[in-house]
């Protein structure tokens, strides 16, 4: 287990990605990339059960030890492609062929990926995602202005945290449900910066927390998965996204529809399966998959 930088072009700057397995190993590489307001410690548990290839994990821009964006940016979906796409380029040279795997913001991206470059991916791997949030026309005018004004209020401080375990606590409490503390701490590992005065920030920029201000349209999305020529496999926890999908359920059906070879596998367990609830059982799948 190690770690390595990327240096983005036009000085964009660096992604940090965390590596599992022995370089030597000469099939295909796995990219990983990790859900919203996550870090690649979200494949701590998984990643070492995953045999016979190298598995390098992203910390996205402005998630884990990654750089933010520049002062006055936002984080847009579509950056982020341009972000992975390097990664891809750097992980897997002259076009070389890739293994994607990804964990629900990651699994979107990742999709749309293997769409645009179907004839290097051999495998995608979605972990409680599928695909982006797709923009509603008919909230155009709404949904922009909340992206505007929530900008233009934006303020960058951030209280202190006091201690590791302040962090634990308060990063126990995601918006998909709770977390073990375990879980939690592996998270925390890279989104804590320590100052020399022992004061304790999170690392994890505030901007993406910011509405967007550019998303893909289903049009979109379905286009991507439809040019997907990779075997699929979906992993969903039962307490997971099925579960949390609400209005969202005809849209998520239409998607599932569009693939060409999707295999689907439900367990018990929420949307960080993988890492908290059964990383075994998710590992059990994906190697039956690969196989």
């Amino acid at each position: 287990m190690s770690d390595y930088r990327i240096a983005l072009p036009l000085d964009r700057g660096d992604l940090a990605v965390k590596t599992w397995h022995d370089a030597s190993i000469q099939a295909v590489p796995i990219l990983a990339v990790h859900g919203w307001m996550d870090n690649a410690g979200t494949f701590n548990r998984l990643a070492p059960m995953l045999k016979g290839h190298r598995i390098h994990a992203l910390d996205l821009a402005g998630h884990g030890l990654s750089d933010p964006r520049p002062d006055g940016m936002r984080y847009h979906n579509a950056d982020f492609l341009d972000d992975i796409y390097a990664a891809m380029q750097h992980i897997a040279p002259n076009d070389g062929p890739l293994i994607l795997l990804g964990h629900s913001l990651g699994a979107g991206l990742l999709m749309l990926l293997a769409g645009i470059f179907p004839e290097r991916i051999q495998a995608l791997i979605m972990i409680d995602g599928l695909g982006p949030i797709s923009a509603d026309p008919s909230n155009y005018a709404t949904d922009t202005r909340a992206a505007l004004e929530g900008l233009m209020s934006y303020s960058p401080s951030r209280r202190p945290i006091a201690t590791v375990e302040q962090a634990v606590t308060a990063r126990r409490q995601g918006i998909t449900g709770m977390l073990s503390e375990s879980a939690s701490r592996d998270l925390c590992e890279r989104a804590l910066i320590e100052f020399e005065s022992g004061e304790l920030r999170w690392r994890t920029d505030k901007r993406l927390r910011l509405n967007s201000l550019m998303r893909f349209s289903e049009e979109q999305v379905l286009a991507c998965i439809n040019a997907i020529t990779a075997p699929c496999l979906l992993v969903t926890g039962d307490a997971g996204l099925p579960k949390q999908l609400g209005k969202n359920k005809p849209r998520y059906a239409a998607r599932l529809s569009h693939f060409n070879q999707l295999e689907q596998v439900s367990l018990a367990g929420g949307h960080h399966l993988h890492l908290d609830d059964c990383p075994e059982q998710v590992a059990d799948a994906i190697n039956a998959f690969l196989a």
